[in-house]
C-alpha cells in the first residue's frame, strides 16, 4: 500500500471517531435533567430584555397578572411569576405578554394586552387560564 492511502485511512478513521463521539456527547447534554431547567431561564431571560426593549413595565405586567388572577381563580396562591412570551406585532392593537404564575394549586398562564396611552406609557389588562 502506498503511504497516501495509509495516510487517507488513518484521516478517515480519525474523523469518523470524530463524529461518533460528537454524538456520543450531544445524545449525554439532551439527555441531562438540568438541561430544560437552563433553557427556561435562558428563555425567560430573552423574553424579559424584549420586554424591557420596547418600553414595557415588568411590575405593571405582573400586577395586572396578579389582579387578574385573583379575580378569575380566587385562592390561587401566587409563589412565582414567570414572563415567558412578548408577542409584539406590527402596531400596537395586538402586542401581548403570557406569563406563568406558578401556585400551590398549579400553573396558570396569564395573556396581557399592552396598549400605549397618550402620555407615552402603557396600560394593561389581562385574562387567565389554566397552564397545561
Amino acid at each position: 500500500m502506498s503511504p497516501l492511502v495509509i495516510v487517507l485511512i488513518v484521516i478517515a478513521v480519525v474523523l469518523a471517531l470524530l463524529f461518533v463521539g460528537g454524538l456520543v456527547a450531544s445524545r449525554r447534554r439532551l439527555a441531562n435533567p438540568a438541561l430544560k431547567p437552563h433553557i427556561r431561564r435562558a428563555d425567560q431571560a430573552l423574553e424579559a430584555a424584549r420586554a424591557s426593549d420596547r418600553g414595557w413595565d415588568r411590575a405593571l405586567l405582573e400586577e395586572a397578572a396578579r389582579r387578574t388572577l385573583a379575580e378569575e381563580r380566587p385562592g390561587f396562591g401566587v409563589k412565582q411569576m414567570h414572563l415567558v412570551l412578548v408577542d409584539d406585532r406590527p402596531g400596537v392593537e395586538e402586542d401581548r405578554a403570557h406569563m406563568v404564575a406558578v401556585g400551590d394549586d398549579g400553573e396558570a398562564r396569564v395573556v396581557s394586552r399592552v396598549t400605549p396611552t397618550v402620555t407615552g406609557s402603557s396600560s394593561v389588562s389581562s385574562s387567565a387560564r389554566a397552564a397545561g
